[in-house]
């Protein structure tokens, strides 16, 4: 069967949970902001979790099936509708053939998650389906789905109509949100009142978000500790000769506005990283709107590898309802 667009949304791309392994060459893991959400709503169609959805960020698609099919979507608040009925987030439901597959209005959250029983079937690339757009890698035609395009898609298995995540298992973003993260190697370059105030601050998303990097702004500048330029640092305080980038780190040029560095992130440049957003918040800056108020809280290795715990305990609550 295919899904046929009659309309493709803002950004909607096919994700899976990314292709590791290839960083080092300059290829980002890529896959699912919200991984979370994506797991689920593979698991509530009786896919496996990593089996390729469609991502859509703040507006989402109209598709047309050609065969009846289970649906679930997940991620975001966005009504959901099929032939004008409204259907319930997190739940498994029923799309006959010919029927089509609408949302309204994003209420909160940023990025749905449309899984599909058997899977969206793009031809793999380098061992995933996700979309890297800037590289034109993977997906469909390397590229978002467009008007006119017919979606692949592979052979379903068992699901239950009306299945359904309790919500106590779903995870977003509170108001404000708040991102947990451990200082890093070049946290000495920056003076203690800044380390001091970067924490205490509340910063906004700017509307510079996407995959690859979220930007904030709103916070005070960061002053950093007078020093010699090494060889190949370059002028600017918040330069250091090139690094690694690992995911979730968060540089500041000039000292001003944070990026915290995503799924489609570069692998190393020239920028200092203030310190890295721990793993098992990562999920939550997909989930994060344009002028979102943000609080950064400092935390350790320890609270950092506890929360990874909860995090997969949180995913095995939703494994054990299938």
């Amino acid at each position: 069967m295919a899904i046929k667009v009659q309309h493709p949304g803002l950004a909607t791309t096919v994700q899976d949970l990314g292709r590791p392994g290839y960083f080092h060459l300059g290829i980002p893991l890529g896959g699912a902001m919200d991984r979370l959400a994506l797991k689920a709503a593979n698991l509530l169609v009786g896919n496996e979790e990593g089996a390729a959805g469609l991502e859509a960020v703040f507006v989402g698609p109209k598709l047309e099936f050609t065969e009846d099919v289970m649906v679930a979507v997940t991620g975001a608040e966005m009504p959901i509708r099929v032939d004008g009925e409204e259907k319930p987030g997190w739940t498994a439901f029923k799309v006959k053939a010919g029927q089509v597959l609408s949302f309204d209005f994003l209420k909160t959250g940023a990025r749905i998650y449309i899984a599909v029983s058997g899977g969206i079937d793009v031809p793999l690339a380098l061992g995933s389906r996700s979309t890297y757009a800037i590289g034109a890698l993977g997906g469909f035609k390397g590229r978002p789905i467009a008007a006119g395009d017919e979606l692949p898609v592979g052979a379903a298995g068992a699901a239950v109509e009306g299945k359904s995540i309790p919500e106590a298992l779903r995870r977003g973003p509170g108001m404000p949100a708040e991102l947990r993260v451990l200082p890093g190697l070049y946290w000495h370059r920056i003076t203690e009142e800044s380390g001091k105030n970067f924490f205490e601050d509340t910063w906004k998303v700017a509307p510079e978000a996407d995959r690859m990097g979220y930007r904030f702004r709103g916070g005070r500048k960061l002053d950093f500790v007078p020093r010699t330029p090494p060889f190949g640092a370059g002028s600017d305080p918040s330069n250091i000769v090139d690094s690694c980038y690992p995911y979730g780190s968060i540089q500041v040029p000039g000292g001003t506005e944070p990026i915290i560095l995503h799924r489609d992130a570069v692998s190393g440049g020239g920028y200092f990283m203030l310190g890295t957003v721990i793993s098992a918040d990562m999920d939550l800056i997909g989930q994060l709107q344009p002028h979102t108020p943000t609080r950064f809280v400092k935390v350790d290795m320890e609270t950092a590898l506890s929360a990874r715990k909860e995090r997969a305990a949180l995913i095995n609550q939703i494994r054990n309802l299938f």
